[in-house]
């Protein structure tokens, strides 16, 4: 008779420190490959460009968000809120599965493998993958992740304006970086979480945790996520992978992994991944998962020797961090600014007007750290009355609430462009 093996584990984690792993299946759900995959894949894309420390991954942040999971259920048990163990595994299934349809860099490549997919609907059709292996034992977690569960505030735990998945990846996020300012009180928060009915609240004991939380949000977007010198890293990280794929889907072999080679020869859809066999022998989604920031670092240390001067030009610039200059202004650029910078560009790297767009990159980035509305972030007054966090606090926070828009634009230094 062999020795059962013993699935509650402890991990030590630098943020949270000792995290248990309190259900089985749950470290089942960690063991599979799909989970372990996102060891693989960084959590704040190219940001490690600027912030060398920033290498933590996507696996690291889904074993934070289990362990504040744990934390809130037990906070919220010991105020009377029922939650039953079998609700307990599948919300902390789902927050663990939460992320599991990034691709790779996380959001810098959303929309460049695959086209108007976002990564929650692929870690959603993963979660359905993962719940016909494990024998329907996922089915109250997806519920719980497609919001169609009676307890709704479950859901609120999982993707909200206040949701474990923030309060992980805020503290995580500025414990890396080295941005302090992006600290928040993620365990005082915890334990002023209470419900009402059937939605998240925050007792007032915790409001000034709540105005700092959302700060911290708005430093850490400005800071980190939209740091200027990151947005052209990654504005140039897009651009390759649109060069390459327009070269393999007109014939051009490149080198590449079997499975990003399916990703660039096909403009791929959700239609793609509902054909059951796209590739030979394997469906999209299981190539998907083979995906991770090896198969594209890979990819462009090979395509910076290619002999077209486009692809070998930015692969190499993004390898190097040789990256492009980038402006960033309130209000759009002139026209005039833009021509004269599109005729330098075309004069010195002898480009056709159609191909300027990889050397002169231009957008916007936009940012509120609260979106009131329908997903409201409540306040447990003393008297019991729930009130919205705006009208809850003594200080304005509606500033936080407006979008903020920022023009940029980004270029080859050589230009030297004032």
């Amino acid at each position: 008779m062999g020795l059962k093996t013993n699935k509650k584990k402890i991990i030590n984690d630098p943020v949270f420190g000792f995290i248990t792993i309190q259900s089985e299946f749950l470290y089942d759900l960690i063991e599979h490959p799909f989970l372990q995959r996102l060891r693989r894949i960084k959590q704040l894309g190219l940001s490690y460009i600027v912030f060398p420390g920033v290498n933590h991954t996507r696996f690291e942040h889904a074993i934070g968000a289990v362990h504040l999971m744990q934390s809130a259920i037990a906070s919220l048990r010991m105020k009377d809120v029922e939650i039953t163990e079998q609700e307990e595994e599948a919300v902390t299934c789902a927050i663990l599965l939460h992320d599991i349809g990034h691709g790779p860099f996380s959001h810098a490549l959303e929309h460049s493998l695959v086209e108007g997919i976002s990564h929650e609907h692929i870690s959603l059709m993963l979660m359905e993958e993962l719940n016909r292996q494990f024998k329907g034992k996922l089915d109250r977690a997806i519920q719980i992740f497609k919001n169609e569960y009676p307890k709704k505030f479950l859901h609120q735990l999982v993707a909200s304006q206040l949701d474990v998945d923030r309060l992980d990846y805020l503290r995580r996020d500025s414990f890396f970086s080295g941005v302090t300012e992006g600290t928040i009180g993620s365990d005082r928060i915890i334990k002023m979480l209470n419900v009402r009915n059937d939605g998240l609240v925050v007792e007032y004991k915790g409001i000034y945790s709540i105005e700092k939380f959302l700060i911290s949000r708005r430093l850490m977007y400005w800071q980190v996520y939209l740091h200027k010198t990151v947005l052209s890293a990654e504005n140039m990280l897009v651009n390759v992978l649109r060069r390459a794929k327009e070269l393999m889907m007109n014939g051009e072999e490149l080198f590449a992994t079997p499975a990003l080679a399916v990703f660039l020869k096909h403009h791929i859809t959700l239609d793609c991944f509902l054909k059951q066999s796209f590739a030979e022998k394997k469906n999209l989604l299981e190539l998907f998962v083979e995906l991770d920031d090896n198969d594209l670092i890979s990819a462009m240390k090979q395509w910076q020797y290619h002999e077209d001067n486009i692809l070998a030009y930015l692969a190499g610039a993004v390898i190097n961090r040789k990256l492009f200059r980038i402006k960033i202004k309130n209000s759009t650029f002139p026209a005039q600014r833009i021509q004269r910078m599109e005729e330098e560009i075309m004069s010195r790297w002898g480009v056709s007007r159609d191909k300027l767009d990889y050397f002169l990159i231009r957008g916007s980035i936009t940012n509120n750290a609260y979106a009131a509305g329908s997903d409201k972030i409540n306040i447990l007054m003393k008297n019991g009355k729930v009130k919205e966090i705006n009208e809850a606090s003594d200080i304005n926070l509606s500033s936080l609430s407006q979008t903020v828009r920022k023009y940029f634009v980004c270029y080859p230094k050589e230009l030297d462009i004032k």
